[in-house]
C-alpha cells in the first residue's frame, strides 16, 4: 500500500539520520571531554552532557551533504562499526588535545613559577590533581579569557570543521600524528618555560644573594629571613607580569583558534 511504502522510506530516512548524529556525537562527546571550559572536571557531568548533546545537535545539520554521506556509509549496515567509532573518537581527542594543550602551557608555567617563589605547597588547584595556587590562578584566568573571547563558540566551528581535515571513516597517518605531537609537546614546554622565565631568574638571582651573604656571615640564619622575602616577591611579581604573561598566552590562543592544526 502507498501509506506503508511511505512510512516504510520515512523509517529509513530516520533510521539514516539517527546513525548520522550517533557518529557525530561520538567525535563531539570525545572533543568536549578535553575542549577548554566545556570539559573541565568543575562543570557537573550532566552539563558537560548536555553541551555535548547541543553541539551535536548543531554541527550534524551543518555537515556538506559529503560529509554526511561519508557518516551514512561508515556506519555501515545500520550499525556502528569498531573502524567508525575508532575514527570518530580519535578525531575529537584529537581536537580537543590541540586547545587543551594551551592550557597545559599555563599550568607548567605555574609550576615552575610556584617552585621559584616557594609557594608550590599552597592549596590545591582546579584540576583532578592538586596544582600550585599559582598554576591554578592561572588555569582560571586562562578560562575567562578562552570564554571572553568566544571560545567555545569557536570550538563548535572548529569540530565542524574538523571533518574536511579528518573526513569520517579516515585515522590520520601514524607518522603525521606523531610529528603533530611532537611538535605541540615542544611548543607547549617552550611556552611554559617562556611564561614562568621573571619567576626563574627572580629565583636565580634569590639563592645567589643568599650565598653571599651567608659567606659574608656565616652564623646568620640567612634562610629564615630569606624565605618569607622570597614569598612576598613571589607575590608581588605575579601581580606584575601576570597581564603580561596573559596577553602572551592570548596571542597563542588566538592563533590555535584560527588554526589548531599549525603552530602557533
Amino acid at each position: 500500500m502507498p501509506v506503508f511504502t511511505a512510512l516504510t522510506a520515512l523509517l529509513q530516512l530516520a533510521e539514516a539520520a539517527i546513525w548520522q548524529a550517533g557518529l557525530v556525537f561520538l567525535r563531539v562527546g570525545a572533543a568536549v571531554a578535553l575542549l577548554p571550559v566545556a570539559g573541565e572536571i568543575l562543570l557537573p557531568m550532566r552539563l558537560r552532557l548536555a553541551i555535548a548533546l547541543a553541539l551535536t545537535a548543531i554541527v550534524t545539520p551543518a555537515l556538506p551533504g559529503a560529509e554526511a554521506g561519508g557518516l551514512a556509509g561508515s556506519a555501515g549496515a545500520a550499525q556502528f562499526t569498531l573502524a567508525a567509532v575508532a575514527t570518530e573518537v580519535i578525531a575529537g581527542l584529537l581536537l580537543g588535545l590541540m586547545l587543551r594543550f594551551l592550557f597545559f602551557a599555563l599550568q607548567i608555567a605555574g609550576t615552575i613559577a610556584a617552585q621559584s617563589a616557594s609557594l608550590a605547597q599552597m592549596f590545591s588547584g582546579t584540576g583532578p590533581e592538586p596544582q600550585p595556587v599559582i598554576a591554578s590562578f592561572l588555569t582560571l584566568a586562562g578560562l575567562a579569557l578562552f570564554c571572553a573571547s568566544d571560545g567555545v563558540a569557536r570550538a563548535g566551528e572548529l569540530i565542524l570543521l574538523s571533518y574536511q581535515l579528518l573526513p569520517a571513516g579516515h585515522l590520520p597517518a601514524p607518522a603525521d600524528l606523531a610529528t603533530l605531537s611532537l611538535l605541540r609537546v615542544s611548543r607547549v614546554f617552550a611556552l611554559g618555560f617562556t611564561l614562568a622565565a621573571p619567576f626563574v631568574i627572580a629565583a636565580l638571582l634569590y639563592n645567589l644573594t643568599l650565598g653571599v651573604i651567608n659567606r659574608a656571615m656565616p652564623g646568620l640564619m640567612v634562610t629564615f629571613i630569606g624565605a618569607p622575602a622570597l614569598s612576598w616577591a613571589g607575590i608581588l611579581l605575579l601581580m606584575l607580569a601576570a597581564p603580561f604573561m596573559l596577553q602572551f598566552w592570548h596571542e597563542g590562543m588566538s592563533a590555535a583558534l584560527q588554526d589548531p592544526w599549525g603552530m602557533w
